[in-house]
């Protein structure tokens, strides 16, 4: 078990990230409340909100669905919003969407909540293994749908910190 090749290089997220948070001005020109869905996405968030004016908050919403590199079928939340968001631009900031059906399950919870609007980033997206309803409103890259790792997805926890994307190999 290991990496394999490269996905997504670092210089290529870098660049995309900044685009996206120029998409992401112009779309919430007075801010908007950033979710980053946790663990996942936190280093995608980090890089994001350092390009956006002080305008956007921040908060976190904990969920669990995958048990090494296979889907549980079941979405926990681990850790709640601490924001009230009820007449809030929302915006869900995800690592990856591939099935879709924890997004499916994000997007219902937060709806039910009261947003004045709800919309959804992800920097990733599999678009061949999708089966939800929801998609991203914005995706930085379409990869295939093989398990990747790296830049804040993990397996079993483990690298998380790579600066790229890569292709997990289960041997």
């Amino acid at each position: 078990m290991g990496v394999g090749k490269t996905v997504v290089t670092e210089a290529q997220i870098s660049e995309r990230v900044a685009q996206l948070a120029q998409e992401l001005e112009l779309a919430y020109p007075d801010g908007a409340l950033l979710v980053g869905v946790l663990k996942g996405s936190f280093l995608f968030l980090a890089d994001l909100v350092r390009r956006l004016p002080p305008t956007f908050a921040v908060d976190f919403l904990g969920v669990r669905s995958y048990q090494g590199t296979e889907s549980s079928g079941a979405v926990e939340i681990t850790l709640d919003l601490a924001t009230d968001i009820t007449g809030r631009d929302v915006l869900i900031v995800e690592d990856i969407v591939d099935t879709g059906l924890t997004l499916d399950y994000l997007v219902r919870l937060l709806r039910s909540r009261g947003p004045a609007s709800l919309r959804v980033v992800a920097l990733f997206f599999k678009a061949e293994a999708h089966e939800g309803r929801s998609k991203p409103d914005w995706v930085g890259f379409e990869i295939p749908s093989t398990f990747v790792v790296g830049y804040g997805m993990d397996v079993d926890e483990r690298f998380r910190g790579l600066p790229e994307v890569v292709e997990w190999q289960d041997e």
